[in-house]
């Protein structure tokens, strides 16, 4: 009797050990396929918030400046991604709007604001665009986020005192916020007519990729920066 009991005994400390193992070996398998998981879902991203002018206007959007931009993060920077979640028409209230709701989905490192020309074109009280750009750039930093914010320069349709307090108001937000910025994000196109399309608005196809290098040279600094940290 004691000797069944000792075989019995063992087998049974044997299938307890077989267990323990196999428990073993599914919790390290399910925490490497969670770390799979991160790595292959959570990459680096920089968040592109605009208007028309970065949504590709008229044109496939592989030839606009943000997908020109994404294919030299992916380039440049391996592990990185850009999503572009610009609206053609979209005025700061809407990406007010939207804002809280794409940073906590993208968990961006990286922010870039452009909006505001469809709120001056349409002869939209500033003070209330202000409000609007400052909740935006402070929802991104609280999440830990540089911002990239892209100012416009508009016709004085509204008169030229409006003109220059549209203007100002991208460099005093930057100023304010300690944000990166670049003043005008058609610079380099903006006195050659045949750089934009019939409406004379926004810019043609083939101006593309000199926007994508004067965001560029904001953009690429922070990108640096937070890859280091």
């Amino acid at each position: 009797m004691k000797t069944g009991s000792g075989a019995r005994g063992r087998r049974v400390q044997w299938a307890i050990g077989w267990v323990l193992l196999l428990l073993t070996g599914l919790a390290q398998a399910q925490d490497a396929a969670r770390t799979r998981s991160h790595v292959a879902t959570d990459p680096r991203t920089v968040l592109v918030m605009g208007d028309s002018l970065s949504a590709a206007y008229n044109m496939p959007a592989a030839q606009g400046w943000v997908a020109l931009t994404a294919n030299r993060v992916a380039t440049q920077f391996p592990g990185w991604r850009v999503v572009n979640a610009s609206i053609s028409g979209e005025t700061t209230a809407g990406g007010a709007a939207r804002i809280v709701d794409a940073v906590v989905r993208h968990r961006p490192s990286v922010v870039v604001i452009q909006l505001g020309a469809n709120d001056a074109l349409r002869g939209l009280p500033l003070r209330q665009a202000r409000r609007n750009l400052a909740r935006m750039i402070g929802a991104a930093q609280g999440i830990g986020a540089e911002v990239l914010l892209v100012g416009m320069r508009i016709p004085p349709n509204y008169g030229a005192a409006y003109a220059r307090e549209f203007e100002r108001g991208f460099a005093d937000l930057s100023a304010r916020f300690d944000t990166a910025l670049l003043p005008f994000l058609l610079q380099p196109i903006a006195m050659s007519r045949e750089s934009f399309q019939a409406d004379n608005l926004h810019p043609s196809a083939s101006t593309q990729p000199a926007i994508r290098d004067h965001v560029w040279r904001e953009l690429a600094p922070l990108l640096r920066d937070a890859a280091a940290r």
